[in-house]
């Protein structure tokens, strides 16, 4: 699985707001942080408006910030809403002609395997866990993975 351009830099908008949860912090700024244009900055903060996961501040001191916590936004459904497509191979797509070999071919149930497979490990991920120098990170900043935050409906957490 490959996240496209878009998605993962909704992820680093994400990340880079969480950083600094108490603040409105301008769109340049954000742009500079993680070295890429406003004009496409601005499009990934405009879907992630839509989304509910930031809020724009309009005005001489305005920018973006989290409209909710960085604890209860899950890279999962980060992934999900900004992907464009989940077909890992071209005969997946609904605009191909039918594969030639489908009524022979298990690759389907496979992928689909391993695409729920990448989705359940990002469930077990919010983006407050992908901000490093919390507590429960190791001296690299990566956060243990017994510390992750586990969501509701998953079940019970699990002990470790």
């Amino acid at each position: 699985m490959r996240l496209t351009r878009f998605a993962d830099n909704a992820l680093r908008c994400l990340i880079y707001l969480a950083r600094r949860p108490d603040e409105t912090v301008r769109v340049g700024e954000v742009a500079d942080g993680m070295a890429m244009s406003e004009d496409h900055l601005l499009k990934v903060v405009q879907r992630l408006t839509e989304l509910g996961y930031v809020r724009t501040v309009r005005g001489r001191n305005g920018g973006v910030r989290l409209a909710v916590p960085a604890a209860s936004i899950s890279v999962a459904d980060v992934v999900r809403t900004t992907e464009e497509n989940f077909a890992l191979v071209p005969c997946f797509e609904p605009r191909r002609d039918a594969c030639p070999i489908a009524w022979s071919c298990a690759l389907p149930r496979a992928l689909d395997e391993a695409l729920a497979a990448f989705f359940t490990s990002l469930d077990r991920y919010t983006v407050a866990d992908l901000v490093p120098g919390g507590p429960d990170d190791d001296a690299h900043g990566r956060r243990s993975p017994r510390r992750l935050t586990h969501h509701a409906g998953q079940g019970p957490a699990p002990d470790r």
